[in-house]
């Protein structure tokens, strides 16, 4: 048991060189001994009852020898076999690395090898204009390029050399391919520097070349496959298509659409390529194309570009099919706006004729669907053929608010004469159902007796007719587009008919906002603008309120329901004419007020100056009055001309009045001239009233002053008093019930006396008389 501890513990320096596993078991196999004869002595000792202190003392000696021995062996394990182990694995590791280090260099040799070989592959099928295989080898050249990249400890000098070389074989590459992109696909456009236009676009042209396939029907030659196949594995398809369709969109898709006079040629000449050339037939007096013609030029197009040069398919899709998504969001724009746009109706009689155009817009997308150049099921364009409708009526709507702004900023001076007689022309509308039915139940009814329930008093035959004007013929004009308008609405789909009918009262509340603001100065300059708006506004007005009640009955829901009224807009056109006439009326009244105002206030006319002052200012008040009669002579209506001049008039007369009466002493020599201005007023001012163009039927509202000028007969009362004498004044008082006594109130009368008389006995007598 001693030489096998020994011969352990002497062979423990070595043990990193021998099995240690072998060491171990054996140290096992001894402890399970020791183990067997411990526990037989305890049997024997605590179960069989033997004596044996002896047998066991010495077990006792030997279960020490080897507990000792294990922990030596254990010691000599943690300390010298653990430091052996770790020296091992560090020289492990430092093998592992330089294994790794080689992997790795080998590996870069192989992407390096691969690399080069790539290239020569590349170089080869370049030459031999093998573009698919080149395009290939091209991208194995950039995976190993990006593999050696991967590895951060790559030689920088050498990755840069290979990028460089990578991306100018790349671009040597991509230059061939677009150099036989070129001439396979010839432009001939015109110089940038020419003006856009028809003549510019003349010069356009596109020439393809063909090849034969072997049933001798055309389509793309093989090199032209090759290359597009090849631009697709380099990434560059997409770029070089887009630019093409740029540039056929630009030179020749679009002024296509645009010019009607523009049209296409496709010259096919034996063994060269078909050339697609822009030319002009004859000089189009239409605007714009119908979209029949554009369909086709279009199709003519499309089909030689898909018959030559767009039939190939690039991975899963068809190059017509790329064109397309490239191509189609920007034609349907210009198609839509440049030639459907002008082809939606103006009337909608002519709306079922559009059907036409909904099919001719469904077959050429189908065509389109067929050569791939379209995807989708439904598009923009059908869409905006088959909602004509709609835009019916936002273009009518368009068009309307247009042409109402447009007569709305003309000139107003441009008028026309209304009469009683002079009636609104109503379109005839249909019948409406319900009508219909009411006549049909009448007629199955029995008779019955008649009952009249009108009375004897009659209304005259003019009462709620317009009275004989002038309006603008702008605002005729205006009224009868809402009438057009309206009765494009009649019969309309409810969606068109809402549009049209608010779009009417958006042309009278446009008429409200625009035409004070637009012709403001100029309402406030000439009294006679003034007076034709005053006549616009009544007669819109007298016109609306009958209007919805007219086309009610035949609108659809809910118009018919009570909503197509114009009746709630009546009442603002009548304050707006009101307004506009009154403030002109303020100007005038302003001017005659300032004129009156340089006549020394009627005071000291025995001065030849104070007089002259006097009499020129009386003479420019009467002047401006005759002025104002001619001006709005045949153009207001007879009792507002009439009600006009006499409030005009009036103010000058107050003011004269109020002049006179404020006098505190009248000289004789100064009444006389007093009377005598006074005098010519009474003369002249009845002719301003001149509202007719006959003059002998004007004798009538001249005679009828007093009725429009409340100062009037105050005024003839005060020029008889500047003549009078005491007792006539005393005699027309007639104790407060004379004429006199109704125009002025007793301190009145008595301040004029005073300023008329000296203080005499006789003027005080005079002045106790006038209570």
């Amino acid at each position: 048991m001693a030489s096998f501890v020994t011969e352990v513990l002497a062979s423990s320096g070595k043990l990193e060189k021998e099995d240690l596993s072998s060491k171990i078991h054996k140290m096992s196999r001894k402890v399970e001994d020791t183990k067997e004869e411990v526990c037989d002595m305890i049997t024997k000792r605590y179960n069989e009852f033997l004596p044996s202190l002896q047998g066991s003392e010495e077990l006792m000696v030997q279960v020490e020898e080897v507990s000792k021995e294990m922990d030596a062996l254990k010691n000599c394990i943690e300390t010298e076999v653990q430091q052996n182990i770790h020296v091992a694995v560090a020289e492990y590791a430092k093998l592992k690395q330089h294994l790794e280090k080689n992997t790795i260099i080998i590996t870069m040799l192989g992407h390096l090898k691969e690399f080069h070989n790539a290239m020569e592959e590349f170089n080869k099928a370049l030459v031999e204009k093998k573009y698919v295989d080149a395009a290939k080898q091209l991208e194995r050249a950039r995976a190993s390029v990006d593999s050696l990249k991967e590895w951060k400890s790559s030689e920088l000098l050498l990755l840069r050399a290979l990028g460089s070389e990578l991306t100018v074989q790349r671009e040597n590459f991509i230059y061939h391919l677009g150099d036989e992109w070129k001439r396979l696909v010839i432009w001939k456009l015109p110089s940038s520097k020419e003006p856009a236009g028809l003549k510019s676009f003349l010069k356009t042209e596109l020439t393809l070349t063909i090849g034969c396939s072997k049933d001798g029907e055309q389509s793309p030659p093989a090199l032209l496959c090759c290359i597009l196949q090849a631009l697709s594995i380099q990434g560059d398809l997409q770029y070089k298509i887009k630019l093409f369709s740029q540039v056929l969109l630009k030179y020749m898709l679009k002024p296509l659409v645009i010019y009607p006079s523009l049209s296409v040629k496709a010259i096919e000449q034996q063994g060269e390529g078909p050339t697609l050339a822009l030319q002009c037939l004859e000089e189009s007096q239409e605007e714009h194309s119908s979209p029949s013609q554009v369909y086709t030029k279009l199709l003519l197009v499309l089909k030689t570009l898909h018959s030559h040069l767009l039939n190939v398919s690039v991975g899963e899709k068809k190059l017509s099919a790329i064109l397309g998504d490239l191509l189609w969001a920007e034609m349907s724009h210009c198609i839509i706006h440049e030639c459907l746009l002008y082809s939606i109706p103006t009337n909608s009689s002519q709306l079922e004729k559009y059907n036409t155009v909904i099919k001719e817009t469904e077959e050429f997308e189908k065509s389109l669907k067929e050569m791939q150049y379209l995807q989708g099921d439904s598009t923009d364009l059908l869409k905006y053929a088959r909602d004509v409708n709609c835009h019916f009526a936002s273009k009518k709507c368009k068009d309307v608010i247009v042409a109402a702004r447009k007569l709305m900023t003309s000139k107003m001076h441009n008028t026309v004469r209304i009469t009683p007689a002079s009636k609104l022309v109503l379109p005839k509308l249909p019948t409406p159902a319900s009508e219909e039915k009411g006549k049909q139940e009448s007629k199955k009814a029995p008779p019955r007796e008649e009952v009249r329930l009108d009375n004897d008093k009659q209304l005259a035959a003019r009462t709620l007719c317009l009275p004989a004007c002038r309006i603008s013929e702008s605002v005729q004009q205006l009224m009868e587009l809402a009438l057009n308008t309206l009765c494009e609405a009649v019969g309309s789909s409810t969606q068109c008919a809402m549009q049209l009918f608010f779009t009417v009262r958006n042309i009278f509340q446009l008429f409200y906002d625009v035409v004070p603001t637009y012709h403001k100065e100029n309402l406030i300059k000439f009294p006679h603008l003034a007076a034709i708006q005053h006549n616009n506004c009544m007669y819109l007005a007298h016109h609306l309120l009958t209007l919805g009640h007219h086309f009610r009955p035949h609108l659809p829901q809910p118009l018919s329901a009570g909503i197509a009224t114009f009746v709630d807009i009546v009442p603002g056109f009548r304050k707006l004419g009101t307004q506009c006439f009154l403030a002109q009326l303020n100007v005038q009244r302003a001017e005659l007020l300032e004129r009156l105002s340089t006549a020394r206030n009627f005071s000291n006319l025995d001065d030849e100056d104070n007089y002259t002052a006097a009499s020129k200012a009386v003479r420019q008040v009467i002047h401006q009055l005759k002025q104002l009669g001619t001006v709005w002579q045949d153009v207001l209506p007879v009792n507002i001309y009439c009600k006009a001049m006499g409030s005009l008039l009036n103010t000058a007369i107050s003011e004269v009045i109020a002049k006179i009466m404020m006098l505190e002493d009248i000289s004789s020599e100064d009444g006389e001239h007093l009377h005598t201005l006074c005098q010519t007023i009474i003369e002249e001012g009845p002719l301003v009233f001149i509202p007719l163009a006959e003059e002998k039927k004007n004798k009538k509202y001249q005679e009828e002053v007093p009725v429009y000028v409340k100062k009037w007969i105050t005024f003839k009362e005060m020029v008889i008093v500047l003549r009078a004498n005491l007792q006539e004044i005393v005699n027309r008082w007639a104790e407060g019930k004379g004429p006199l006594a109704l125009e002025f109130s007793s301190s009145e009368m008595k301040s004029l006396i005073r300023a008329l008389f000296q203080n005499t006995e006789r003027r005080a007598i005079a002045l106790t008389k006038i209570k």
